[in-house]
């Protein structure tokens, strides 16, 4: 209700959001890095668009295999041992990939990493999902929206220098030490997460699955979060050649770019999940997606121009999608019931992470690299991309409508 005083964090909510927004990092700057390294792995591993789309896609479609498997289980163990089970694989394929001597071993690397690394992210959001409160969801969606930021403001640029510099193994070495910090930190501070344990089990495993994939509310949330997620990925894969070739942003200055905006999603993401959780997840959603659609039709347009303008639309661009990301996760952790909530969020994960592997390839074939470095067609995937995005706000407002007739008739 408008007005209505919203539960305010308790010490252990803030320290438990705090760590797991660090874990969020390192899996969301791992798998940033791949499309931000575009412009130096296409000369550096001398492959084409085609290949680095399939190096793309490695990570998501292997992780949205192991995710579906999950899926079943998801509900049967204690969220904190699930985590530092695949948190802990994720960090060995990490290593891997930071070893890799070339392009084919990096796509096992890939492959690795995402069997363990696509999962981590549904576990935390069921924890978060366990352990906070309706109202208190978007605030603590915007703080874990604060882990994107992070890993932009800090990770990503550190991790661009270093590859620009030095190695592009370095950058993922940098993931690794990160990593490390956190599942200690998971280790020693968070509590078991299994007061779900204590709602008995109706079906085995595979029933389970069975049940999730079956519900209808549930197969809409799923195809609004792979629609949302491709659009991101289609765009994302090769914007930062598409910066440093067609745009006349020095190889140099691509670490300030995606700091700045990480700049602006660190100060943003908690206004946005405050702003979410008093005026509603449509209306941030839809103000979000206009922001994101008007920044897409100018940036995949643009030409030779300032570094200035391009970090505007840049900037802007990230703020939008961020303003999607925050209220369709808080409205969709609403859909699921309780005993339902961690498989929910794997078939959610495997949905999204298997499309946003075919999304990957898509833009790789969308997309061509000329002679002259220029990346060509970025204008239709422009196209592509603000038709998805248009799809999503009306699937938004099914889905938010299926909440609020849940919520009348619970009264």
């Amino acid at each position: 209700m408008k007005g209505e005083t919203k539960p305010k964090f308790t010490h252990y909510q803030f320290l438990l959001v705090s760590i797991i927004a660090l874990v969020l990092l390192t899996i969301v700057l791992d798998f940033m890095l791949m499309s931000a390294l575009s412009a130096i792995l296409l000369p550096k591993l001398e492959i084409t668009t085609k290949q680095f789309g399939l190096l793309v896609s490695a990570y998501p479609i292997s992780a949205g295999i192991a995710a579906v498997l999950l899926s079943g289980y998801a509900d049967k163990v204690d969220r904190r041992k699930l985590l530092l089970f695949f948190y802990s694989g994720f960090l060995l394929g990490v290593l891997f990939c930071a070893n890799a001597p070339s392009f084919q071993a990096l796509v096992v690397a890939r492959v690795i990493t995402g069997i363990f690394g696509g999962v981590v992210g549904p576990i935390c959001f069921a924890i978060v999902a366990d352990l906070f409160e309706t109202t208190q969801r978007g605030r603590a969606m915007g703080i874990l929206q604060m882990a994107s930021a992070g890993s932009q403001i800090l990770g990503l640029p550190l991790a661009l220098y270093l590859a620009s510099e030095l190695d592009w193994h370095l950058a993922f070495g940098l993931v690794l030490f990160l990593g490390i910090n956190a599942i200690f930190l998971v280790f020693w501070k968070i509590r078991p997460v299994d007061k779900h344990l204590q709602i008995p089990a109706k079906v085995n495993p595979l029933h389970h699955s069975v049940k999730i994939i079956s519900n209808r509310n549930y197969l809409i949330v799923f195809f609004n979060n792979t629609i949302l997620v491709s659009g991101d990925i289609i765009l994302m894969t090769f914007s930062s050649a598409f910066c440093t070739n067609n745009l006349g942003v020095d190889l140099d200055d691509l670490p300030l770019l995606y700091g700045v905006a990480g700049v602006a999603t660190f100060i943003f993401a908690p206004i946005i999940g405050r702003l979410t959780d008093k005026y509603g997840t449509l209306n941030i959603f839809w103000a979000g997606t206009i922001i994101t659609i008007m920044m897409v039709a100018v940036f995949t347009n643009l030409g030779i121009n300032p570094f200035w303008t391009v970090i505007i639309v840049h900037t802007l661009l990230f703020l939008g999608i961020n303003a999607r990301s925050i209220s369709s996760s808080a409205l969709g952790t609403v859909v699921p019931e309780v005993e339902d909530r961690g498989a929910f969020m794997a078939v959610d994960a495997a949905m999204q992470l298997a499309i946003g592997g075919v999304a990957a390839m898509i833009a790789g074939l969308i997309v061509f690299q000329s002679e002259d470095g220029m990346i060509n067609n970025f204008p239709t995937l422009g196209v592509v991309v603000i038709s998805l995005m248009i799809l999503t706000g009306g699937l938004m407002y099914v889905i938010n409508r299926m909440v609020k007739r849940r919520n009348i008739k619970s009264e």
